[in-house]
C-alpha cells in the first residue's frame, strides 16, 4: 500500500468512529430485514454480479485470497469482502485484489449513509456496523463494476448480513466450536447456522469436516438441490513438500491433477485451503473430469498469494512470526505447522487473547511446541486481562515457563530477548518468536514491525 494522505486517514478515522457507535460485529441479531432493506434501496447491487460465498470456522480469509488470486490471474475483475481487518478497515473491501483507498472507503460510506439513515428510521433497532459495511462492499463492487465477488461471512451464515446475496458457489471451510455465545454450544447447531449460505441450485464446495458437521451440510444441500464437491472425495491434496518460503503441492482438482504448484504459505492447513480454493474456482467455471483450468495460470496465481498475519515472517535473527489463530482449532493448525516446517532450537510465544475466546484451549494447543510463553494484551477493550490469562496458563505451562508483560510492544521485546538467550552450551542462534492469540494481536504486531496494511 502506497503512502496515504494524512487527511484521508483522518477522514477514515472519523468514519470508523461513526460506525463504532453502532452495534459491534460481535453482536448478532437473527434478522436480515435491515440489510435487505438497505440493499433494496440501493438497487440490490449484490445481484449485479455472481458471488462466491464463504463460511467456516478457520481458513476463510486465506481461502478467499486464494480464490481471488485465481480469478484475477484468469482475467476476471474481482471484489473481495473479508473480516475482520488486521490493521486498517480498508482491508475489508478489495477491488482488483487490492484494498480500496481510504478516500474511496469514505466516499462509499458517504454515498450509502443517507439510505442507512432511512433504514434506521424504519425500525426499532438501527443497522449494525457490519450490516452497513456489507452494504458498502456490495455497492462498491457494483460501482467498479466487478465480474465476480468473493464474500466471506462475518459470523455464522443464515443470519449473517452477507447472506442477502445468493452465492453461486458456497465454500465451507472446516467448522469447529467458536463464537458459542452467538452460534450455540454444539457442532451440529453451528453447522446448521453456517449451512444457510448453501442456496438453491448452488454448488457447495466442502472442506473435510467432522462427521456430525458433514451430515448437516449434506442434508442442507439435498434440501435445496445443491451440487456437492467434497474435499477428500472429489478433490484434495495429493502431496506436499516443504520448500523455501512455503510448500510445493500436488492437487487433485475437479477437472484433473495440478502438479508442481508452489504456495508461499506454510502448513498443511494452507495446502488444504489451496485445494478448496481451486475446487471453488473450477466449480464456478463448470470444470469437470474432462475440463480443467489452465495449469500455468493456476501455478502463477498460487505463487502470488499472500495472507498477512497467517504464519507471516516479520523479522529475521531471531525469526519473529505472526499468526492470527484465535481459537483452539486454529492454534492446533499453527502448532502443527511450527512443528513440521520450522526447526527452532527455542520457540517463545507471545499470546494475547480476547476475553470471549477459549484461551485455555489455545494455550493447550500451543504448549507442546513452545518453550516459553509471554502473556499479554492487545489494545482492544475485549482483550483478556493478562493476569487472568496467566491463571489459565499456570497449570498448562508451569510458572517457570511463563511471564506476564501487560503491553504488547514490551511483550514482543521480552520474547525476542528470551529467544536470543544462550543455552547451557552457549548457543544463541536458532531461536524464534510466534505472536498469536487474536486477529487484533496479529495486526498490532505487524504494525510494530513496520508492515503496511494489505
Amino acid at each position: 500500500m502506497s503512502a496515504v494522505d494524512p487527511a484521508a486517514l483522518e477522514d477514515l478515522r472519523q468514519v470508523e468512529a461513526e460506525l463504532d457507535t453502532r452495534w459491534p460485529e460481535t453482536k448478532l441479531d437473527p434478522s436480515l430485514d435491515r440489510v435487505r432493506a438497505l440493499t433494496e434501496i440501493l438497487g440490490d447491487p449484490q445481484r449485479s454480479y455472481p458471488v462466491v460465498h464463504l463460511t467456516g470456522t478457520n481458513g476463510k480469509t486465506s481461502t478467499s485470497r486464494m480464490i481471488d488470486a485465481l480469478f484475477t490471474r484468469i482475467g476476471l475483475r474481482t471484489g473481495r469482502y473479508t473480516s475482520p481487518h488486521l490493521q486498517l478497515a480498508t482491508e475489508r473491501i478489495n477491488v482488483d485484489n487490492e484494498p480500496i483507498s481510504p478516500d474511496r472507503y469514505v466516499e462509499v460510506y458517504r454515498d450509502v449513509e443517507p439510505y442507512v439513515s432511512i433504514v434506521d428510521a424504519r425500525g426499532d433497532v438501527p443497522m449494525s456496523k457490519f450490516e452497513v459495511l456489507t452494504g458498502m462492499a456490495y455497492a462498491a463492487f457494483a460501482d467498479a463494476p466487478v465480474d465476480v465477488a468473493v464474500v466471506e461471512v462475518g459470523l455464522g451464515g443464515t443470519w449473517d448480513a452477507t447472506n442477502v446475496a445468493d452465492g453461486r458457489i458456497a465454500v465451507i471451510t472446516p467448522i469447529g466450536l467458536d463464537h458459542v455465545d452467538y452460534l450455540g454450544p454444539t457442532l451440529e447447531g453451528i453447522a446448521e447456522e453456517k449451512a444457510g449460505i448453501i442456496k438453491p441450485g448452488a454448488v457447495a464446495v466442502l472442506a473435510e469436516q467432522d462427521p456430525v458437521v458433514e451430515r448437516v451440510l449434506l442434508r442442507r444441500a439435498a434440501e435445496v438441490d445443491a451440487t456437492v464437491a467434497r474435499q477428500g472425495a472429489e478433490f484434495g491434496v495429493l502431496g506436499r513438500d516443504v520448500a523455501i518460503g512455503g510448500q510445493v503441492l500436488r492437487l487433485q482438482g475437479l477437472g484433473g491433477i495440478y502438479e508442481d504448484v508452489f504456495l508461499p504459505l506454510h502448513g498443511a492447513h494452507q495446502a488444504a485451503n489451496a485445494a478448496l480454493a481451486l475446487a471453488a474456482v473450477e466449480a464456478f467455471f463448470g470444470a469437470g473430469a474432462d475440463r480443467r483450468l489452465d495449469v500455468e495460470a493456476v501455478r502463477e496465481a498460487f505463487a502470488t498469494v499472500a495472507s498477512p498475519g497467517r504464519l507471516e515472517r516479520v523479522r529475521s535473527a531471531p525469526t519473529v512470526l505472526v499468526d492470527a489463530a484465535h481459537n483452539p482449532h486454529g492454534a492446533a493448525a499453527l502448532a502443527k505447522a511450527l512443528d513440521e516446517e520450522f526447526g527452532f532450537r527455542k520457540l517463545v510465544a507471545v499470546v494475547g487473547v480476547m476475553a470471549d475466546k477459549d484461551a485455555e484451549g489455545i494455550l493447550v494447543a500451543l504448549e507442546p511446541v513452545v518453550n516459553e510463553v509471554v502473556l499479554t494484551a492487545n489494545s482492544s477493550r475485549r482483550s483478556m486481562d493478562p493476569d487472568a490469562l496467566a491463571s489459565l496458563a499456570v497449570p498448562i505451562f508451569g510458572e517457570d515457563r511463563m511471564v506476564v508483560v501487560p503491553h504488547l510492544v514490551d511483550a514482543v521485546e521480552e520474547a525476542v530477548r528470551l529467544a536470543e538467550e544462550d543455552d547451557d552450551t552457549g548457543v544463541v542462534s536458532g531461536g524464534g518468536v510466534i505472536v498469536t492469540g487474536s486477529v487484533v494481536t496479529a495486526g498490532e504486531a505487524r504494525a510494530l514491525f513496520g508492515k503496511e496494511p494489505s
